[in-house]
């Protein structure tokens, strides 16, 4: 009876653990990281894509969607300077299949949160601003996805 309800208890503590797969989800505060700080935390979360992701080949594309904010724009040429194609669009050229990109960085606490997303992992780091740009604030986090 005892290794029934220890059962029991670990299989509902564990399911609480679990999280629907909803699909990519766009930026949703990107608006809240400008100027240096931008273009140091997109150039580190790159660097760390372009670890789990690999080097960028000439059919390596990256979908992200169309933003206008700062970071962003930082995003997107980091990528390119990596040399990644990136694509914010639905145009895409016949036979190549992007990397989906989602991508979040929101302010908390006097931080900045940054998180990017594809498929098949997604990451975060939290950076503290400084007036050239930001520091990693925490040790990068990795979720891989099956």
């Amino acid at each position: 009876m005892q290794n029934l309800l220890s059962t029991v208890i670990a299989a509902a503590l564990l399911s609480g653990c679990q999280t629907a797969d909803q699909g990519l989800r766009p930026s949703s505060d990107a608006g809240a990281v400008t100027g240096p700080a931008a273009s140091a935390i997109a150039g580190d979360m790159v660097s760390r894509l372009a670890e789990q992701i690999g080097p960028a080949t000439a059919t390596t594309t990256i979908r992200m969607d169309k933003d206008t904010s700062e970071f962003a724009i930082a995003l997107e040429a980091a990528l390119k300077g990596w040399g990644y194609t990136v694509v914010t669009d639905k145009k895409l050229v016949r036979g190549i299949k992007p990397v989906e990109l989602a991508y979040a960085a929101e302010s908390f606490d006097g931080q900045i949160l940054a998180r990017l997303s594809t498929p098949s992992i997604a990451f975060g780091r939290a950076y503290t601003p400084t007036g050239a740009g930001a520091m990693p604030a925490s040790p990068l986090s990795i979720l891989q996805r099956n």
